[in-house]
């Protein structure tokens, strides 16, 4: 049973993603090391003060997307057809994260770009995939019963390193991140599917 926001949670929610929007919109413009918090704050319309109170520094708003991007591949796994094989139930999860990019393609590519070019948050992410990893593992072990292992590891780690191929191929040149999907996991589908 799900229980719906208070007023007060509702409020929370979208004074937190209307700074995290103006904060991904100016660090995507300018550079993460020549934005400030204050220019957050102001491009948000609240104070400095109130930013810290969501958020505790201008990487923490990378880190929410990166988590949220998290969440959403392990609830797309899990919703998947348990008969499906494993290739196209992980294709589907993180084609969730690269659809969710391309629904605001010029943005989502500034930010990709960000992210893979700012070393402090390069290192964030890959430590998101980390973590990532073991839920999409335990995910896959529930859909088959197994422990949560070799297989079930190797085959979250894959498709987690074609994910990060994607984001790289797909922020240096004009390729279609949809179509970069499909063709890294056609590649990659026999080892997923081995188990």
């Amino acid at each position: 049973m799900t229980t719906t926001p208070t007023l007060a949670e509702r409020k929370r929610q979208l004074v937190a993603d209307e700074l995290a929007q103006a904060a991904l919109e100016l660090l995507a413009q300018k550079g993460f090391d020549a934005v400030t918090v204050d220019e957050i704050a102001a491009a948000a319309g609240v104070s400095k003060r109130t930013f810290f109170r969501y958020f505790a520094s201008k990487e923490d708003v990378i880190v929410r997307l990166l988590a949220e991007m998290g969440a959403d591949m392990r609830a797309e796994l899990a919703a998947r057809p348990p008969e499906e094989p494993p290739s196209v139930a992980l294709r589907h999860a993180v084609s969730v994260s690269v659809t969710s990019c391309t629904g605001h393609a010029e943005q989502a590519l500034q930010v990709v770009r960000l992210i893979l070019g700012t070393p402090a948050l390069h290192a964030r992410f890959l430590e998101r995939q980390a973590q990532w990893r073991e839920e999409l593992a335990t995910e896959l072990a529930a859909r088959t019963g197994q422990p949560v292992g070799l297989h079930p590891r190797l085959a979250a780690g894959t498709a987690l390193a074609a994910f990060d191929v994607i984001l790289q191929q797909w922020s240096t040149g004009t390729q279609d991140p949809a179509e970069l999907t499909a063709r890294a996991f056609a590649a990659i589908a026999p080892a997923l599917d081995a188990c």
